[in-house]
């Protein structure tokens, strides 16, 4: 499903728009007429596949976009809620969730929220982020972090680099979770499965949701999916970054390209003996299984110590 770029004045060097810098809450203006995204209505039904399809290929890529979108309606239906809140970042991953959030609940039940961090994310991503919500009609606000980061690191005590980090990820949790409660919504996560898998998030922050809609297709599968959808190049390519700090890369604070990691996450089962005699690097294995183990906790909810023998 190739399509044209939705933001193309950037490619022909048109400045982009100054991103507000007061808080703001924005209904969507008349979706412009583009033709960069499919929001045509998904039926109630997926096609049946009679045989399995081809890895990655246009049926494969077809079944995913249809199965996402009718486990978030019927998760949605089962827990009788009818409204979504996400956190649109300007990347591919939220992105695509916001696509699928829209075309299972549809528009008028989603919300969003932008949370840059003014001087640390880019205005590419704060411009992107709120041309996605306009061109998919979705109302969103507008809220930068800066002065709840401040307010959380005068502490008795001096965070550390790591801590600041974490305290970002879960102020703009805390904001999505204020406006789900504010809406009766629930909070959609836009953790990938490469991301659970190596623990690459936030314990209680962006790794918190009331469901990962995007949460079993690795990364690279989700950029396939975003092409399929329609999502822009610029969205479906754009490098990977928490944006927790200036120039932060996921790949670079990673130790390795997501393509490199997703070979090994797609054997893991094998363990490290066996992806290496399927001819992955020794180093790249250790790596990311490394990261699995370190990380396991985040993928669990805390233990509760057994201190009652009779129960």
């Amino acid at each position: 499903m190739q399509q044209s770029s939705l933001f193309g004045g950037e490619e022909d060097g048109t400045t982009l728009p100054a991103a507000p810098s007061v808080k703001s809450r924005k209904k969507p203006s008349p979706k412009p007429s583009l033709k960069s995204m499919d929001t045509a209505t998904i039926s109630e039904t997926p096609k049946k596949i009679k045989q399995p399809s081809k890895y990655l290929s246009q049926q494969w890529l077809e079944d995913v976009h249809q199965r996402l979108i009718m486990g978030v309606r019927s998760y949605f239906d089962a827990n009788r809620y009818k409204r979504a809140v996400i956190g649109v970042s300007g990347g591919v991953d939220s992105a695509l969730t916001l696509k699928i959030a829209v075309d299972a609940l549809g528009a008028e039940n989603v919300s969003a929220l932008i949370m840059p961090e003014l001087s640390v994310t880019s205005d590419e991503n704060c411009v992107h982020a709120k041309m996605l919500c306009e061109f998919f009609g979705v109302p969103y606000y507008y809220v930068p972090i800066n002065s709840y980061v401040s307010s959380f690191i005068d502490l008795p005590w001096e965070p550390n680099h790591v801590a600041i980090m974490n305290c970002k990820a879960r102020i703009r949790m805390t904001m999505l979770y204020s406006l789900a409660n504010s809406e009766k919504a629930l909070v959609l996560g836009t953790s990938n499965l490469t991301e659970i898998l190596l623990g690459y998030g936030t314990k209680y922050g962006d790794l918190a949701a009331d469901i990962e809609v995007i949460g079993e297709l690795y990364k690279t599968e989700v950029i396939k999916v975003a092409e399929y959808v329609g999502l822009p190049p610029e969205i479906a390519h754009k490098t990977p970054s928490a944006e927790l700090v200036a120039g932060q890369s996921d790949e670079e604070e990673l130790g390795a390209p997501y393509p490199d990691i997703d070979k090994v996450l797609m054997r893991r089962e094998l363990g490290r003996e066996g992806c290496v005699a399927h001819g992955l690097p020794l180093a790249l294995v250790q790596l990311v299984f490394r990261r699995m183990d370190d990380n396991g906790h985040k993928r669990a909810m805390p233990p509760v110590i057994e201190s009652v023998a009779s129960r």
